[in-house]
């Protein structure tokens, strides 16, 4: 079985800094895209960052300059660098990935979700 772990939330404050980790587990072949989503209460679950295998990596216009995200093949690890926090970045965020778990069967996973809470 395959999951994703998140790790890293946490409350900050305005302006300061987090890095969130997501980790794939269990019987993976190879992790091919991912992404972190947010979700604030009482709003939709929003697109923040999408990485590839090979490392390119697309923000939405809000966390540009602000957010980086990486990856570490080898770890099956993505992570989310997270500068100049603002309020407005409070949301549980949630990890997204394509997962092989053979050399022709690509499933969907998503992680349980991690808390940032950015305080002023």
């Amino acid at each position: 079985q395959v999951h994703l772990v998140e790790s890293g939330g946490g409350l900050v404050q305005s302006g300061g800094s987090l890095r969130l980790s997501c980790e794939g587990t269990g019987n993976i072949y190879r992790i091919n895209n991912m992404a972190w989503y947010r979700q604030a209460p009482g709003k939709e679950r929003d697109l923040v960052a999408t990485i590839q295998r090979g490392g390119e990596t697309h923000y939405v216009d809000s966390v540009k300059d602000r957010f980086t995200s990486f990856r570490d093949n080898a770890k099956n690890t993505v992570y989310l660098q997270k500068n100049n926090l603002k309020l407005e970045d409070t949301a549980v965020y949630l990890c997204f990935a394509e997962i092989q778990v053979s050399a022709n069967y690509e499933l969907v996973y998503w992680g349980q979700g991690t808390q940032v809470t950015v305080s002023s």
